[in-house]
């Protein structure tokens, strides 16, 4: 029997529900007792964690979701459904993007179980927090999108068609633990693909000259660029040193021609996602997810000179948008006329697009011009502050006039020989005045004396030779692999700070100042994925499966044909590759083992990559590894392989070494093979169940404290411990907690005592 809907009060509050908790105080302000505002913590529906949860109909190609309220989130859900039917009005205003749309779909839903008007459940959005966005917002209510929820759940089907189907063969032919996606198995793509370049490039060598050309008032350095009016290559020494025997005899050199040229520098757009992290990363040194995270606080709200009223500073920050809204041109303009004068300030405002990027939203822009960098460094922390200014920064100078340069080109010439020299002045600032770039236009530029004229003679004090070597290119940092996906077109902004996170968290990558190298466990990941399935970890099917997920959130392509075309050709090329038998992947080295001689390998396990001899199990060798800066594997020293321990061996006296296997590092005998002792850490405390030894042991987790007397005695304490008696109810021991600041907690063991401290 269905639920009886109960029925809203005509005459109650009105309930607004958005997703971040942290919204709540700073919207509160904005709206009278009548509101009441309510979070949902992010998203309280997904598919379950331990199985599939999609069913696809082999007849009608029909295509469900098998959802499950999220472990934690009954509560909330429970809370808001209680407040709505008490409501006369409900707003669902989680995050204006394809998640926050489904958050709102899928929260709706909840409340319509105990709701009697489902007109009176409405979908609201804004890009900044500010009482103008958000009247406006009640003003234009309207209904979910569900052309954009259909988009999420066709990008959450795919990635768990993916993960889940593909996931468990990269278990059985490599190690456990291990994940594919089909967003971040094509960001390892990039990554393998851009080792491998850099491993077969061979530089080519070159050669260039230089002269130090002198006049009455000057000097000035000039390349030699032609030769009797083409141009030349200098491929080696010899070649480079036969050129310079005829340049040293005594040549007579004027300017040939002068040319002068204005050139003007463009302002950069103002900020989207991407870009924003890429100069995050650069100028300030923030990884992707930092910035998303000090942009996060920033958009919900920082208190000022009230602390109990924040003040949202800048619009949404996950964006591929570079539109402005008209009210903040208006503004900026304003506010450009108003500090720098009139030359600062273009005849209309600058416009910028971007293919395919989502109208609806704006670009990444203070909320207000007038709270200038200055000003808030005050109120703000040290990265708020830096960050903010950046796109305060950029917002400004993205609306005013382009910078201007002065360029002079000299040509010098003793025939068949012609060198050129080229000199640039920033006659105007434009932008720049507020947004300093990379000046490209005086990159190899040098300063022109001012007494140059055609036809001057001029004299060669010096030639210099040059010698240049052709570079690979240079690893990946995240700023350039961010601006690598979104140059692809793989990707949303909502994405690049999981992926690259999710490539790091399992091992495939390291990184290496800064810059991304493929593991070996990468390495191998990315040859088997892309040889077993080449039709969907490729670079061109990632890219034209956004666009058609962008197709569905506009309403131009059904979700079910774009799920089904993938999947029937995902699913055959899977069957073959789960088919296969084939042992664990295992990579050649040229190292051999030191016990036997045998060649070694690079194996797999959960814990991560480690050297093992080829003819285990008759050779049981291991050790961890480390890499040079050629990238090339290095057996780890022994010295930390066998580390004395002042521990002796129970079963023979010798002192205990500290050695490093494929589980990390662990104390063993070294006696071995005549003594197998291998030490387990223990508590001092027993068993409280049945008195056995407490054993550390390791699961998939992590790791726990045991009883010895497994599986007879099953008594286990998950965290880290403090074998210090509770104060208040005397249970041996106390748990440990760290939070993200540092700050430790002792709690009871004891859930019924209560007992908690944090340390001084």
């Amino acid at each position: 029997m269905a639920r009886k809907k109960k029925s809203m009060k005509e005459d109650g509050r009105k309930l607004i529900i958005v997703e971040s908790p942290a919204k709540i105080k700073t919207i509160s302000k904005f709206l009278g007792k009548d509101f009441k505002i309510m979070s949902t913590v992010g998203h309280i529906i997904d598919l379950p964690e331990r199985k599939l949860g999609i069913v696809r109909d082999e007849k009608t190609k029909k295509i469900t979701i098998d959802y499950v309220v999220i472990k934690d989130k009954k509560d909330i859900i429970k809370d808001i459904c209680k407040q709505a039917q008490d409501s006369s009005e409900i707003f669902l205003a989680s995050d204006p993007d394809r998640e926050g749309e489904i958050i709102s779909w899928h929260i709706g839903q909840e409340i319509e179980k105990v709701f009697s008007d489902p007109e009176r459940i409405h979908r609201i959005t804004f890009n900044e927090i500010t009482k103008d966005a958000i009247m406006q917002a009640i003003s234009n209510k309207g209904d979910v999108n569900i052309d954009m929820v259909n988009a999420q759940q066709a990008r959450r089907i795919l990635d768990r068609w993916v993960g889940y189907e593909v996931s468990p063969i990269l278990w059985k032919k490599i190690a456990k633990g291990l994940s594919a996606g089909r967003v971040q198995s094509v960001a390892l793509l990039l990554v393998c693909k851009r080792d491998a370049e850099i491993n077969s490039f061979k530089p080519e060598e070159s050669w260039s000259v230089h002269a130090l050309f002198k006049t009455a008032e000057g000097e000035f350095l000039a390349e030699l660029s032609k030769i009797s009016g083409k141009s030349f290559e200098l491929k080696n020494k010899e070649a480079a040193d036969k050129l310079l025997e005829k340049l040293t005899k005594d040549l007579a050199f004027a300017v040939s021609k002068i040319t002068d040229k204005k050139r003007a520098k463009n302002p950069t757009p103002p900020f989207m996602t991407s870009t924003l992290q890429q100069d995050a990363y650069n100028k300030l040194g923030f990884s992707v997810d930092k910035t998303m995270k000090v942009a996060q606080h920033l958009y919900e709200g920082v208190p000022l000179a009230d602390k109990n009223s924040p003040e949202a500073l800048i619009t949404y920050m996950r964006t591929d948008s570079l539109r402005i809204s008209d009210t903040a041109m208006t503004a900026v303009r304003g506010y450009i006329k108003k500090e720098f004068g009139d030359d600062y300030l273009p005849k209309s405002g600058n416009q910028y697009g971007k293919k395919g990027a989502q109208d609806a939203h704006e670009a990444i822009r203070p909320i207000d011009v007038r709270m200038t960098p200055d000003f808030l460094k005050k109120y703000l922390g040290k990265d708020e502050a830096k960050l903010y200014e950046l796109i305060w920064k950029r917002f400004v100078a993205s609306q005013m006039t382009p910078a201007e340069y002065f360029q002079r080109q000299v040509l010098v010439e003793s025939a068949p020989y012609t060198f050129r020299a080229t000199g640039s002045t920033l006659i105007f600032d434009g932008f720049l005045k507020v947004y300093l770039v990379e000046d490209e236009e005086s990159e190899g530029t040098v300063k022109i004396p001012k007494d140059i004229k055609e036809g001057l003679a001029v004299k060669c004090a010096k030639l210099d030779p040059k010698q240049h070597f052709t570079q690979p290119p240079p690893r990946y940092t995240e700023a350039t692999l961010v601006k690598e996906l979104e140059k692809q077109g793989i990707g949303r902004p909502s994405t690049f700070v999981a992926t690259i996170s999710t490539i790091l968290k399992r091992g495939y990558v390291d990184k290496d100042s800064k810059r991304f190298i493929p593991t070996e466990l990468g390495k191998a990941v990315n040859e088997m994925l892309v040889k077993n399935l080449p039709d969907i970890i490729n670079v061109t099917f990632t890219a034209k499966m956004e666009e058609d997920l962008d197709k569905i959130a506009q309403g131009e392509a059904d979700r079910d044909d774009v799920l089904n075309n993938f999947y029937e050709k995902f699913s055959k090329d899977l069957e073959v590759f789960g088919g296969k038998e084939v042992s664990r992947k295992a990579v050649q080295t040229d190292m051999e083992c030191p016990d036997c001689k045998s060649p070694l390998v690079v194996r797999f396990s959960r814990n991560g990559e480690f050297l093992g001899c080829s003819k285990f199990p008759e050779c049981k060798f291991t050790s961890s590894f480390t890499r040079n800066e050629e990238g090339k594997i290095v057996l780890s020293d022994e010295s930390e392989q066998s580390q004395g321990v002042d521990i002796k061996c129970p079963n023979c006296g010798r002192q205990l070494v500290k050695k490093v296997g494929r589980f990390g590092p662990f104390l063993s005998c070294p006696g071995y093979p005549d003594c197998k002792y291998i030490h387990q850490e223990q508590l001092k405390m027993p068993c409280p169940k049945c008195g056995n030894k407490l054993l550390k042991r390791r699961w998939k987790g992590g790791t726990f404290w045991g009883c010895a007397g497994y599986p007879t005695c099953n008594f286990s304490i998950f965290g880290m411990v403090q074998e210090e008696a509770c104060p208040k109810c005397k249970s041996p021991y106390l748990l440990v907690v760290k939070d993200k600041d540092g700050n430790t907690t002792f709690s009871c063991s004891d859930k019924t005592c209560g007992f908690s401290k944090q340390s001084e």
